[in-house]
């Protein structure tokens, strides 16, 4: 029975130690070192370029075992900014975001890969009422202490998806369906 205790123990020390590599990250939105960018064809002429100014989120990273990271971001669509204020009022309306009715997107991960500095992010992306899957490729930038005393983690990526599939139908010409998504997150562990 001894032996047994003794065995138990150390399964749940070393388990406890396995998940204790896993550090957590806030997105540093709040101080603006973090970004969620778009950019969709206009006309097939040139590009409207946007972002959403307002979004929260967080992120585990474990440097020994990467796939058991995972990334979790909510974003305000009725944030959303393309520097012109018609046409950020015709976006929220029911032709576009319906903010009203959808009042945030989500990206919740459920796979993340990494090979040298290259990422690819796997999960499930809830846009407009509907959740479909979302694969993020991109760059691990790098991590260590910032000025004040704390330690931050960033991630560079991009995706893409078409509006149709999120069921926004409003025709912009066959140039302008899909939208380009960047993101530039940086985290503060926690």
């Amino acid at each position: 029975m001894k032996l047994k205790t003794i065995l138990l123990a150390g399964l749940l020390a070393v388990g406890v130690s396995a998940t204790a590599q896993a550090e957590t990250y806030t997105i540093d939105d709040a101080g603006a070192h973090a970004f969620i960018q778009f950019k969709v064809k206009h006309l097939g002429y040139s590009w409207v370029l946007g972002r959403f100014n307002t979004f929260h989120g967080q992120f585990t990273y474990d440097e020994k075992n990467p796939s058991a990271s995972s990334v979790q971001v909510t974003i305000d669509t009725n944030s959303v900014d393309t520097n012109h204020a018609l046409r950020d009022k015709h976006l929220r309306s029911k032709d576009f975001l319906m903010t009203g009715r959808y009042p945030e997107a989500k990206f919740v991960s459920t796979s993340f890969k990494e090979d040298g500095k290259n990422i690819e992010i796997k999960g499930k992306f809830t846009f407009h009422g509907v959740t479909k899957d979302m694969v993020i490729k991109g760059n691990h930038i790098g991590a260590g202490k910032d000025p004040w005393g704390g330690y931050r983690r960033g991630f560079e990526g991009w995706s893409s998806f078409k509006m149709s599939d999120y069921g926004i139908l409003y025709d912009l010409g066959p140039a302008s369906q899909v939208v380009d998504l960047y993101f530039s997150i940086e985290g503060i562990r926690q």
